[in-house]
């Protein structure tokens, strides 16, 4: 390889670096934007929406991709604003950043196709630009053009009796030098500037620098003045009103008790490792002004080591603390906080990214040295020496850690996908006029990241149909006795073995006599038919069925549902659902942990091999004579009183070996529903490395795919929710029949 291929290598891989990273960004500011919307405004959340912007414009640059670039300077800017107190986060802003957030994803995925930028999206990206200039700059030209109070001594020291306090308020402490006036700047004008930022309730004027008459000088000033002003400016704001004198001044503005409180709170939740003065700026308890006039301070009092041969400056903290810039407790509260965010940053350098292809490589390498490792113990326990038995066996057990280690590296956490709906029933609720809360439950739980990639879908549809369908508007519910907002839980969970997501609303339930009705005239059921309200609310998976009347943007066209159903089979998992009228509707979907590489349990059946989910395995049982007549007559076995539908393998899959004289039952469960597969032989767990089918054999009723085996012989996996299904269609049907039917009781 030539260094310009090496080059155009790294510059791919930097390249694929820089797309990934800006995505994960992307969502992490969509994140923050909707946190702010919900619960409110803090300063960390706006330091981490200015970083995002500014790393992604930075980067962009490094790429030539201009356009990013130049979006993301325009949300940066306004970001800066916001980040320095001259503005506010409002809900109007909030609206404006998100379809930026949106449109910035959209540069970034042309960026990673290397397509040119279409029109369409040129000019819907100008539009926005327009307004993200116009919400940054809204606030500051209503400031300038704004008319001046008047100012008299009435206004500075306002009646106690007839005052209102704001609830919020600043002490300002200011002396003006002797050459204030000589330079053009009136002391009373900038008090009265102050008016326009809050209400001076009370002021005193401090004249300890003020000379006999006789030595009076009428071009000087000897007055300072000590202020209370109730506002809620922030510290930028207020030293924004002595910028033309902050040479001609000394300057203190000291926060009361409340504000004091919501720095401290500021620094608990921020996550900083930046210097002590940028951190300090971040909170709001010093500005850029404040800083500038501490580093100089800092200079001034430069303290000397006592051999006199080196000189070092005092710690910013105790120059800001002992100038009265900063209160105590806030420097102390920042320095706590810059040492939190050191040490989760050492943590965090201890990771490493890794790339997901060179993930599902090693995925499939370990899978082959299972199978091989398996090969091997059989030849061992074939040739009956103990040593090498031995041997075999410590070398599976190694087997099996190094497996479990490497599907431990493919799994995250679901919290990340439950986190992206937020936005989903923000932008929904708002466009069917619904008022919709969402919840995460079990944000931590983990499961293999394929399995996460593949239920995006499904569930994006459980989400939207639930806003559309389930939850009632808010008229609706408030005439039912309900909230007038709904509630969308989305919960995970692990359950034997496997993983559960639940999707559940606080709405009307499903209407199952209108479900029945519709049932009937597609001729899914028929007239009168009995049938289990579980039952009756799965046939909303059937294809092509809706019980919507009116055809909207999200539903009612009878697609979706079905299409649900079949994406999480074919991750071998289940859809259950439970309805109650009035109360919700619960949608669960039951998925494996892995796709990769499971244990299994592996039986006979003639002469073929089977292999059952071991998490599915509830127990084995002997397959009596007794079993075996009420197996006959109702298809179903008696499982310590129980009714239990069975399946006998030998006549499902057409098997033509004779049938075995001593059979055994494996009672599978999948979720709350059980049945009893009839088996040849019992041959004990098995590591199961998942192979799938082809697609030229398509989709075979019973079989979720397949595995290779330590002889080299093929199994097949069997699906386990679709054969407990089939098995309960079976005993219900056969249940209809005039069939005279053994007792359970003392079988």
């Amino acid at each position: 390889m030539n260094n310009n291929d090496a080059l155009k290598n790294i510059l791919n891989e930097s390249l694929v670096t820089f797309i990934t990273e800006s995505r994960d960004l992307l969502q992490v500011m969509e994140q923050e934007l909707l946190e702010c919307e919900h619960h409110g405004v803090q300063s960390d959340s706006i330091a981490t929406l200015f970083r995002a912007a500014h790393t992604i414009k930075g980067s962009a640059g490094l790429f030539g991709f201009d356009a990013l670039v130049a979006f993301a300077h325009e949300m940066e800017s306004l970001l800066h604003h916001v980040r320095e107190g001259i503005i506010p986060l409002n809900r109007q802003r909030i609206e404006v950043l998100l379809a930026a957030t949106d449109h910035l994803t959209t540069l970034v995925n042309l960026a990673a196709t290397g397509v040119e930028i279409p029109a369409d999206v040129v000019a819907h990206g100008a539009a926005l630009r327009n307004r993200i200039t116009e919400a940054a700059t809204t606030t500051l030209t209503t400031l300038a053009t704004a008319p001046p109070p008047s100012l008299t001594t009435a206004t500075l020291i306002p009646e106690a009796d007839t005052r209102t306090e704001l609830g919020d308020y600043w002490h300002i402490s200011i002396r003006f030098s002797r050459d204030v006036l000589r330079n053009g700047t009136d002391p009373l004008g900038i008090l009265r500037y102050l008016q326009r930022l809050g209400r001076i309730t009370n002021i005193a004027t401090v004249t300890t620098e003020l000379p006999r008459a006789a030595n009076m000088d009428p071009e000087d000033c000897y007055l300072g003045f000590e202020i209370k002003l109730e506002s809620t400016a922030t510290k930028v704001e207020l030293e924004a009103a002595f910028a033309f004198v902050r040479d001609n001044c000394r300057l203190r503005i000291i926060p009361s008790q409340a504000r004091l409180a919501e720095y401290l709170a500021n620094l608990d939740e921020m996550d900083e490792t930046e210097r002590l003065g940028q951190i300090l700026i971040r909170c709001g308890a010093l500005t850029s002004w404040g800083l500038q006039e501490a580093l100089r301070l800092q200079v001034a009092m430069t303290a000397e080591l006592p051999d006199g041969l080196v000189a070092t400056h005092k710690p910013l903290g105790q120059v800001v603390v002992e100038a009265g810039i900063v209160p105590p407790e806030i420097v102390q509260a920042a320095l706590n906080t810059q040492q939190r965010a050191r040490d989760r940053r050492a943590t965090e350098s201890s990771l490493l990214r890794v790339n997901a292809a060179k993930l599902d490589a090693l995925i499939e390498i370990i899978g082959e040295l299972v199978i091989a490792s398996a090969g091997a113990d059989l030849l061992a326990r074939q040739t009956g020496f103990a040593e090498l038995q031995e041997a075999s066996a410590a070398v599976a057990r190694l087997v099996e850690g190094v497996r479990n280690g490497a599907l431990q590296l493919r799994m995250v956490q679901i919290g990340d996908t439950f986190r992206r709906f937020q936005r989903v029933v923000r932008d929904v609720s708002k466009e069917i006029g619904k008022e919709i809360e969402l919840v995460i439950n079990g944000a931590e739980t983990e499961l293999d990241k394929t399995v996460v990639e593949q239920i995006g879908d499904p569930l994006t549809h459980l989400v939207r149909n639930a806003i559309d369908h389930g939850i009632e508007s808010p008229e609706i519910r408030v005439a039912n006795g309900k909230p007038a907002h709904g509630c969308l839980t989305l919960n995970a969970y692990h359950d034997a073995g496997a993983i559960v997501i639940a999707v559940m609303d606080d709405g009307a339930g499903l209407n199952l006599t209108r479900i029945r009705q519709l049932g009937e005239q597609r001729g899914l059921i028929s007239p009168g038919q009995v049938i289990s309200d579980e039952e009756l609310a799965r046939i909303i998976f059937e294809p092509g069925f809706s019980t919507a009347n009116t055809v909207t943007n999200l539903s009612g066209r009878g697609v979706g549902m079905d299409v649900v159903k079949r994406n999480i089979e074919a991750l071998r998992g289940e859809v259950n659902i439970e309805t109650r009228a009035g109360k919700g509707t619960t949608i669960s979907l039951r998925l494996p942990l892995t796709l990769a590489i499971i244990d299994g349990f592996l039986v006979g059946v003639g002469e073929a091999q089977y292999v059952v989910p071991l998490n599915m395995v509830a127990e084995c049982r002997e397959f009596t004579p007794r079993d075996a007549e009420l197996a006959e007559i109702r298809n179903c076995l008696n499982l310590r009183g129980v009714a239990l539908p069975c399946i006998h393998l030998h006549d499902y899959f057409g098997r033509r070996e004779p049938i075995a004289r001593r059979r055994n039952v494996v009672v599978v469960r999948a979720g709350q529903r059980q049945a009893g597969l009839i088996v040849d032989r019992l041959m004990g767990q098995f590591q199961t490395v998942i192979k799938p089918l082809s697609p030229i054999f398509g989709t075979i009723p019973g079989v979720s795919g397949t595995t290779i085996l330590g002889s080299g012989k093929v199994a097949l996996i069997l699906d386990i929710p679709g054969l407990i299904q089939h098995a309960a269609e079976r005993e219900y049907h056969l249940q209809k029949l005039p069939r005279k039917t053994p007792a359970l009781a003392g079988g």
